[in-house]
């Protein structure tokens, strides 16, 4: 993605913890700039206190939703609403939608349908149909876990970024890794390619794909773990090294 890329945030802050604020904004520095900063819910609630805490320092424009409807979250329609407002004042072009809920799974399509680019940020319950209907899906707990976790041993162990990422590794699902040697070997005219391409084709195919989610805090670092792949890197400008990988071949 382009880095001036202008995002706007809308959050359902009834479904996903205060917690991942500062997740949510590093996360979105990726891919560009965040323009709509908007968070939905029944500020009236206690379990709001702690988004409530978050708005000024964040520049969170909280929009209030009663809830008229018991287990019903108020949030949803007015975040759809603002989305479709947003989407036709055409002042961006891309949305990140922060919630767990698959009832926003309709209203992402349609902001695909009309060119968007979606990041989706969600927790673990997040359903498979909301995950895929994204360009995009983060898993906030993960990561969250993760950077907890890096932050309570930086003091006690001063150990190389690499190790103390694969010290907490996951295994890696079978089909990421199909998917990877199918990506290596459609093509034909390239026996080598780029690292960057290979994710950027593997996330095309699995949008909630994230090297972090199983413990790698790089891509190249996972792709070193996966065997029958042959690696290259060579120097780039500013002896910037660049990774091309392949498929081994079975009679090397």
């Amino acid at each position: 993605m382009a880095d001036d890329i202008k995002i706007a945030l809308l959050i359902d802050g009834e479904n996903v913890a205060y917690k991942y604020m500062k997740t949510i904004l590093d996360e979105l520095s990726v891919y560009g700039i965040v323009t709509y900063k908007r968070i939905y819910g029944d500020f009236t609630k206690p379990s709001m206190d702690g988004w409530k805490n978050l708005l000024l320092d964040n520049a969170l424009m909280p929009i209030q939703q009663f809830n008229n409807a018991v287990g019903k979250n108020s949030a949803d329609s007015a975040l759809i609403i603002d989305a479709m407002d947003i989407l036709y004042s055409g002042k961006i072009e891309g949305f990140c939608i922060v919630s767990s809920d698959s009832d926003f799974t309709k209203l992402i399509a349609r902001l695909r349908e009309a060119g968007m680019f979606v990041v989706t940020m969600g927790e673990e319950k997040t359903p498979k149909s909301l995950r895929k209907v994204s360009d995009k899906f983060v898993s906030l707990d993960l990561i969250y876990q993760d950077t907890v976790k890096e932050e309570e041993k930086a003091d006690k162990n001063k150990k190389p970024e690499r190790y103390k990422s694969r010290k907490q590794k996951r295994k890696i699902d079978t089909e990421i890794i199909a998917d990877i040697y199918k990506i290596l070997t459609e093509d034909i005219d390239e026996e080598w390619l780029n690292l960057s391409e290979l994710k950027n084709r593997l996330v095309k195919l699995h949008s909630d794909f994230d090297n972090r989610n199983y413990g790698y805090d790089k891509f190249s670092y996972m792709i070193k773990d996966i065997p029958d792949i042959e690696i290259d890197e060579r120097a780039g400008e500013g002896n910037i090294k660049i990774i091309y990988v392949k498929k081994k071949n079975k009679f090397d």
